[in-house]
């Protein structure tokens, strides 16, 4: 087995650089407001939002970066390889897995910073990121799937790493979830944007019975090709699968066997990559 303790986090990331980050909000492409600084910014705006609002983060260096994008979500640690990632301001069917109030009121505070080493380092949830969405290809943890029920906000892959645990419904938030639309040869990928060592997943079903099935079986493959078969039971807790060690840059959930039973409906509340960085 190879022996990783001696790996810096220095190949990923050099901490002593100095990032210069962005923070813009745009509405139809016009500049509402504009922080910028370095290591760490906030930007307190002042309006209500309407649609086509944008919420973009620039950051002009590779690394892990501390992010919170509506004070009502909290932060969460991401790894970007530098770059430009906006978030369209949800409404509408788009909102309906958010917090109702997330994204509301006449004031709203945003901020992102540089990670610190202690809280990069150890063993997490690598797979964690409620700030995910489809347009997302700078800041990881990114999750996508080859299905999506309807194309609904209330099914997309994203719900899978938003860190809702709650699993009784389906639809409104907090019942956010991936849908299959009731394809067996759904897949879920998790994009990581760097090599990570990977030691467990944990799934959490959605548990709306009856009206909800379940998976008897699924697998899990990353970069080196090999099949980890998992052994699902009918449960409302997250189930715990310890896998050999493995450094990859993704994780593919797929091969979904569902349970002889009369619901059509199986689907996926959270999906939680335990493991460490390289």
């Amino acid at each position: 087995m190879t022996d990783f303790s001696n790996l810096a986090l220095s190949s990923i990331l050099p901490l002593e650089e100095i990032m210069e980050l962005t923070i813009r909000i745009t509405r139809q492409g016009k500049t509402m407001d504009e922080a910028k600084g370095a290591d760490e910014v906030f930007l307190v705006h002042h309006g209500v939002y309407q649609e086509g609002t944008d919420i973009t983060l620039e950051c002009d260096e590779e690394g892990f970066l501390v992010i919170s994008l509506d004070a009502t979500m909290g932060a969460s640690l991401v790894y970007t390889k530098g770059g430009k990632g906006t978030m369209h301001v949800p409404f509408g069917e788009k909102k309906i897995c958010f917090d109702p109030n997330s994204f509301s009121g006449d004031i709203h505070l945003i901020s992102v910073r540089q990670a610190h080493v202690w809280e990069i380092e150890g063993t997490r949830n690598l797979s964690l990121n409620p700030f995910d969405c489809h347009e997302n290809t700078t800041f990881f943890p990114h999750a996508h799937a080859n299905v999506e029920t309807r194309g609904e906000a209330s099914f997309e892959a994203r719900n899978a790493i938003d860190g809702l645990f709650a699993n009784s419904g389906h639809g409104k938030w907090p019942y956010s979830s991936w849908g299959i639309n009731r394809n067996p040869k759904a897949a879920l990928t998790i994009e990581f944007g760097r090599k990570v060592h990977i030691t467990e997943v944990i799934l959490t079903l959605r548990a709306d019975y009856p009206h909800d099935a379940w998976w008897t079986e699924a697998k899990v493959t990353m970069d080196d090709g090999k099949d980890h078969i998992l052994s699902l039971k009918k449960l409302t807790v997250g189930q715990h699968f310890n896998l050999e060690p493995t450094i990859t840059t993704k994780l593919v959930l797929h091969d979904l066997i569902k349970a002889d039973d009369p619901s059509p409906f199986p689907a996926l509340t959270q999906i939680e990559v335990i493991g460490s960085e390289t």
